[in-house]
């Protein structure tokens, strides 16, 4: 017991380490702003488009389905390269050398890209307070479902960025066999445009996914209860949204140790030297 605390102290502090070291880097501040901008200004550009079916601006409607978007990007992506990289250049083979560090390890991954999400999402909040009008009008209560809405939408998607990192053959595996899929899932869940305008099956493949769920929970904060008539079903469908993710986050808690155990045990030294030789190999 004592071993396992001591690991986990550990993995925390190296997440909060490697947090702040990201607060501090010219790459990663580059990163936030860039996302900040480009989602600013896709949204200023359409400052006086209506949503069809209701009276609200876009900018208003599709803010928080792109702060749950962006969530879930982050969350599922960052540990998905985190992990690729670091099975790579020998990190993870380290930590299954000492005793209970793979959960130290996993421990640091999940504060580190749980605590990445919360530039990401000011850098677009602040500012979209600023520019337009009528954000947040729940108040307290609106708050109180963004918070609850993010941790759970967090629960879902990041074990699926640590098994997707455990299966990926190497690093340059991530974009195709992630980051594709996980762009494609999110196009079709109503981030950008309502997913009542997409085919029937479409959208029964879009509600299979968290996504759809954290951008759904993410617009019941902060839209008013009338804006609802505009969603699936003609309602914010909460308590369908909390059973959703949580069922993805007990799927996720369940198969994400049992694979991050399997590639644990098939890690070894002469794997890291060949997936550095292939990654040298690429580069050139």
């Amino acid at each position: 017991m004592n071993a396992t605390r001591h690991a986990v102290g550990q993995g925390l502090r190296r997440g909060w380490t490697e947090f702040v070291l990201s607060l501090r880097s010219p790459q990663d501040q580059g990163f936030y702003l860039f996302m900040g901008l480009a989602t600013l200004a896709y949204l200023w550009f359409n400052r006086d488009t209506e949503v069809e079916g209701t009276s609200l601006l876009l900018p208003t409607v599709a803010l928080p389905s792109i702060l749950g978007a962006l969530v879930a990007f982050g969350v599922v992506i960052g540990p998905a390269y985190a992990l690729a990289m670091e099975r790579e250049d020998g990190t993870l083979l380290r930590h299954k050398a000492l005793p209970h560090g793979m959960q130290g390890y996993v421990t640091g991954q999940l504060l580190f890209h749980s605590l990445g999400v919360v530039p990401l999402l000011l850098v677009v909040l602040l500012p979209g307070f600023l520019l337009f009008d009528g954000l947040m009008s729940r108040g307290a209560a609106g708050w109180a479902t963004l918070l609850w809405v993010l941790v759970l939408g967090l629960l879902a998607t990041l074990p699926l960025g640590i098994i997707l990192g455990s299966v990926v053959p190497n690093t340059q595996k991530v974009g195709t066999w992630g980051m594709l899929p996980v762009v494609l899932i999110t196009s079709i869940s109503g981030i950008f445009y309502p997913v009542q305008a997409l085919w029937g099956w479409v959208q029964a493949v879009a509600q299979v996914f968290p996504v759809y769920w954290i951008g759904l929970g993410m617009r019941s904060a902060f839209l008013p209860p009338e804006a609802a008539t505009a969603e699936l079903g003609g309602s914010w469908r909460t308590g369908l949204v909390a059973v959703v993710l949580l069922g993805w986050a007990v799927i996720g808690v369940l198969a994400a140790p049992a694979v991050l155990r399997r590639m644990a045990r098939r890690q070894s030294g002469s794997q890291v030297q060949e997936a550095r030789e292939q990654a040298l190999q690429w580069v050139r």
